[in-house]
């Protein structure tokens, strides 16, 4: 018998909100405390502004200059995920490959637009490392660092990928949670073929409900997808969110909160190499870790009857039932954590 397909329409926050239970979210990979008290205030001053429509210039010059790219190779989304809607729905590929575990809105996203998607598999064994991708795909999508594996691919290896005729889609959404985001393809534009790079406010700065990410890459490919946007597709207040956090104080801040985020990955995988039946492959990066271990469904479970909620690894392609992705956070959370798994596992 095959192993069903796995639901690529799942989401960390349905860990969550699933019984109303008040669980604490080790699921969902958006900083705690966020949005920060500055940016909430700046978000509210917005609300006068309402009536009139939206008006990216700023936003986009802003986000521009904190890549070192001219203003037409960035176009504003409502949310990365807008972005993959985007591809899917105008590119036009013969041979698309998906490299994967990786966030699956990418390839639901082909999926829905009539596309036949191609897996390349990375395997634990070689601690999710990047490998071979067939020379034959024109279309070529991975995440960097990537969920749910917390790996950081090094750029060059990525960049290695670029081919003449290929559009290579980099998901940075997480590159934010790394510091100096070192790796990143943000600001390389010389690459060959298109190098589209997908980045958001969702992770850092707690923006989820606000739906603001970019997309950078060459100006033409941009210009058309900007065409095939609805008029006005990014609001007043989430043009505001792009435009504060692309300003040196902003950035500072988020340099700080990746520094700090790596000293708690650290002290969650000191704690968690604890239990023998615990595995963890290649070096987590990112906000989040990826473990293994017999019985993870059942685990899961009963986390919940302790208070928290982790994410569930059978929805990502390439994993199953034995995996499940971990939010980073504060050493006194992770504590409350740890002692919740040792009950959990006896």
């Amino acid at each position: 018998m095959t192993a069903p397909e796995p639901d690529l329409r799942h989401h960390g926050d349905a860990e969550v909100r699933a019984d109303g239970l008040g669980l604490v979210d080790l699921a969902v990979n958006v900083r705690t405390g966020t949005p920060p008290g500055w940016l909430r205030d700046r978000l509210a001053a917005t609300l006068g502004d309402l009536a009139a429509y939206p008006d990216q210039g700023a936003a986009r010059a802003a986000v521009a200059a904190r890549h070192g790219r001219p203003v037409d190779e960035v176009l504003l989304t409502s949310g990365a995920a807008e972005a993959f809607v985007l591809l899917a729905r105008f590119l036009t590929p013969r041979h698309i490959v998906v490299v994967h575990p990786q966030f699956t809105e990418p390839e639901a996203a082909l999926r829905d637009a009539g596309h036949r998607v191609h897996r390349v598999l990375l395997t634990p064994e070689d601690g999710f490392r990047l490998g071979a991708v067939p020379e034959e795909a024109d279309l070529v999508v991975l995440g960097n660092p990537t969920n749910p594996t917390s790996v950081l691919h090094p750029a060059a290896a990525v960049a290695a990928l670029a081919r003449p005729g290929r559009t290579l889609v980099v998901d940075e959404a997480f590159m934010d949670t790394v510091p100096g985001e070192r790796e990143s393809l943000a600001a390389v534009r010389d690459l060959p073929g298109r190098v589209v790079v997908l980045r958001s406010l969702t992770k850092t700065w707690g923006l989820a409900g606000l739906r603001i990410g970019y997309v950078l890459g060459p100006a033409p490919l941009l210009a058309e997808l900007g065409a095939a946007q609805p008029l006005w597709p990014v609001s007043t207040p989430a043009l505001a969110a792009a435009e504060a956090c692309s300003t040196p104080a902003a950035l500072a801040e988020a340099e700080r909160a990746a520094a700090e985020l790596a000293l708690w990955r650290s002290y969650l995988l000191k704690g968690l190499a604890a239990f023998p039946t615990v595995r963890v492959y290649g070096e987590p990066a990112a906000s989040f870790v990826l473990v293994r271990l017999p019985g993870a469904a059942a685990v899961r479970e009963r986390l919940r009857g302790h208070g928290f909620a982790v994410r569930r690894g059978d929805t990502f392609p390439g994993l199953g039932e034995e995996w499940l992705r971990i939010a980073v956070r504060d050493e006194a959370t992770t504590d409350r954590f740890l002692d919740a798994l040792a009950a959990v596992l006896g």
